[in-house]
């Protein structure tokens, strides 16, 4: 497997709908031989063509004793499946598959990772979600759980689905106060504490108290991003695995413009307020929370939320929660209508823009604790596990992302070896331009981490579209995705200048 190859299959904009999600064709190498679904399923398609264009065993490819992914999984090995999981449902109603990964799409690679374990190993499906993410409603939406009970009657390797988070809200409908708060068991194995000190992306950066993370106590956040202190809370059931599989969603994100691979690794994070997301205030201020051109009322009035964030919510007392719960009913009651915040200020509060620079230094740290960090979260100058990664695009995301994006039909799996060359030619797929996003600024930095490709001209696309073969050469749209509203013209890959007819 090469690191600077990567496949694009394009096929069928939709999904199988009926678990366990078998494929509609009946394969030569298939685990299951009799398992042959009535439904069209172009997800299962889609994964094993790229495992064809990639060139892996092709020496064996369309024969019974096919097994594309024997370079990189070995008998007795644990793999882990890393899927988008980031939400149970849609934000806005929408169509909830746009958001996370599909399971027909890990029900394929599941597959193919059973005939590479020759009966011997475990497959696991794991993810942190967001704190407000209802796991049995996700595990109602997905079904994974006839998929793991067909495994459990028809495979010899055993196929579990593991949440990873510490805590969880228990009404996702209500606001994350410290009475609706429940603990989770969390990762079996605990956590691992890495610390990427200098070699953090927020390594340098002075103004340290205005971290927000992912809760409302930012003196946690803080705690553990400082001066040369730059620490992330782990799953250490991700780094123990043998290999990993990283299974996100092609989808626009609000704080870094994409979220694939790399900005997918926020859920191998057991505790996410260890993951710094912006910082409070605007540019002009040390921030990157909202724009400089915001008017001064907005500007206040999300100082003063914030405010009341930190010296009530982060408590997470009774006592707290209900001073908060009466200034909020107040506002709403009383003031509201004669002072609101602007419809700018709500979309782009949270550096929800073009202008954040935070999220991306967060998700670069976690590529490098992905590839260098070893399970007791000690660094080295070499990848520690070997992995693979594979983008469901079959219904990508646009829009409003993460978590509440428009349903793009894209019919795409884009895999490969490297998650950062496979995000890199997802993102010129979407339309986007690679290099006019900070998360890929990394190509541009001289020595430090070797992430496994210093350049776009590095990467080999096998697609059986010419276009989307010489994508890093041309200007096209590809597929044309629609960037979050804070990042419309950021990203979009620019048109070739006219060229001026001769006098």
């Amino acid at each position: 497997m090469r690191e600077n190859e990567v496949a694009v299959s394009l096929g069928r904009g939709a999904y199988c709908a009926r678990a366990p999600y078998h494929p509609s064709e009946a394969y030569p190498e298939s685990p299951f031989p009799g398992a042959v679904g009535a439904e069209d399923n172009p997800a299962y398609r889609g994964v094993r063509e790229t495992f064809v264009l990639l060139g892996l065993d092709a020496e064996r490819a369309g024969t019974a004793e096919w097994n594309p992914l024997g370079g990189l999984v070995r008998p007795g090995d644990t793999v882990l499946l890393k899927p988008n999981f980031v939400v149970s449902r849609h934000g806005r109603g929408g169509e909830l598959f746009s958001a996370i990964t599909h399971p027909s799409v890990l029900r394929a690679v599941a597959d193919y990772v059973c005939i590479a374990l020759r009966g011997r190993g475990r497959i696991l499906i794991a993810d942190a979600p967001q704190m407000d993410c209802d796991w049995a409603q996700l595990m109602e939406a997905t079904r994974l759980p006839e998929v793991q009970a067909f495994y459990a009657q028809q495979a010899s390797v055993p196929l579990e689905v593991m949440d990873l988070r510490d805590f969880c809200v228990a009404d996702p409908d209500q606001a994350p106060l410290s009475t609706n708060r429940r603990t989770l068991p969390g990762d079996p194995l605990g956590s691992v504490i890495v610390d990427l000190g200098a070699g953090s992306h927020f390594a340098g950066i002075e103004r340290h108290d205005r971290f927000y993370g992912a809760d409302y106590d930012r003196n946690e956040t803080i705690r553990h991003h400082h001066g040369q202190v730059h620490e992330y809370s782990v799953s250490r059931t991700v780094l123990s695995a043998d290999v990993v599989i990283s299974i996100p969603k092609l989808k626009v994100h609000k704080k870094v413009g994409v979220t694939l691979n790399v900005k997918g690794l926020v859920g191998i994070n057991t505790n996410k307020n260890y993951l710094v997301h912006y910082r409070l205030g605007t540019p002009s201020q040390g921030g990157d929370q909202l724009p400089d051109t915001l008017g001064g009322r907005d500007r206040w009035l999300v100082r003063g939320q914030r405010f009341l964030y930190d010296t009530l919510l982060a408590r997470r007392s009774r006592v707290a929660d209900a001073v908060y719960g009466g200034i909020r009913h107040t506002y709403r009651r009383v003031l509201k209508p004669f002072v609101r915040v602007s419809q700018q200020a709500v979309a782009f509060d949270g550096g929800n823009w073009h202008g954040n620079d935070t999220a991306w230094r967060m998700a670069v740290d976690l590529l490098k604790v992905f590839r260098f960090a070893g399970a007791d979260g000690a660094l080295h100058g070499t990848p520690q596990r070997r992995a693979f990664c594979l983008i469901d695009g079959v219904v990508g995301g646009e829009g409003d992302g993460p978590l509440s994006p428009d349903a793009r039909p894209a019919g795409c799996i884009v895999a490969g070896v490297n998650p950062l060359a496979v995000d890199l030619v997802a993102t010129r797929l979407m339309g986007f331009d690679p290099l006019r996003l900070r998360q890929f600024s990394i190509l541009r930095e001289p020595g430090g981490w070797d992430f496994g490709v210093r350049g776009l001209d590095e990467i080999r696309v096998r697609a059986h579209d010419p276009a989307v073969r010489e994508m890093f050469a041309g200007r096209e749209p590809l597929l044309g995705f629609c960037p979050h509203p804070g990042w419309v013209g950021q990203l979009e890959v620019q048109p070739a200048a006219p060229v001026e007819a001769a006098a």
